[in-house]
């Protein structure tokens, strides 16, 4: 049974986990970034969605509408948040942006190989210890669309096979953001974060992600 004290403790954690995440989406909102509430990792399992087994634990949206209801309008992201206060964010790709979504060995080669050669680079975000996400201009709904895959498991070009796990989250995907928290303690951190300016051509950064991916 919880003390007063101990319970007062709880709820400031909790409201310090709400304060930093609208934060970050307002600071998403600004640069006109939609966002939508996430799963969070569960205390007693490792998502607090209902799915046993869950494949992607805390990194998917709380809801099945979330393509309608992400916003960057802050009075909305302000409600959505305090409904969920520990909420983790997810970001909808194919809008504002795509997403390369690769190993975290690949994504720190091709970083170095990025500052090497003085390679356009825009945000990146290192999901714990695992994956890097690169973030690039969108290519929206393209006309070779059927050579593209648009989900959130694998959403990669139809060489694919030449690219060992890489994802290319575009239409109808999304990622998730920092300050994120998944299971074990795994933080979501940005590497680069985002400062506004143009996001680098996804086609030119492809041929490096996909060199660095070979190389595993």
């Amino acid at each position: 049974m919880l003390t007063v004290s101990g319970n007062r403790k709880r709820q400031g954690r909790e409201r310090a986990v709400r304060d930093r995440m609208v934060t970050a989406v307002h600071a998403y909102a600004a640069l006109g970034w939609p966002t939508t509430p996430g799963a969070r990792a569960g205390t007693d399992r490792a998502c607090s969605c209902d799915r046993i087994g869950c494949p992607d634990p805390a990194a998917h949206p709380v809801s099945a509408a979330w393509a309608i209801q992400a916003s960057v309008d802050t009075d909305v992201l302000d409600g959505m948040w305090a409904k969920r206060p520990q909420a983790n964010i997810i970001l909808p790709t194919g809008r504002v942006f795509d997403v390369f979504d690769v190993p975290a060995a690949a994504g720190a080669a091709a970083l170095d190989r990025i500052r090497a050669e003085g390679l356009p680079v825009g945000p990146v975000a290192a999901i714990g210890d695992e994956r890097h996400l690169f973030f690039v201009a969108t290519r929206g709904a393209p006309v070779d669309e059927d050579e593209w895959w648009s989900c959130h498991l694998d959403c990669s070009p139809e060489t694919v096979t030449e690219t060992p796990g890489m994802r290319w989250h575009c239409r109808d995907s999304y990622v998730v953001a920092p300050p994120s928290v998944l299971p074990y303690g795994r933080e979501v951190v940005w590497v680069l974060p985002p400062d506004g300016s143009p996001l680098p051509d996804p086609l030119r950064l492809l041929e490096v992600l996909a060199d660095s991916c070979e190389t595993l």
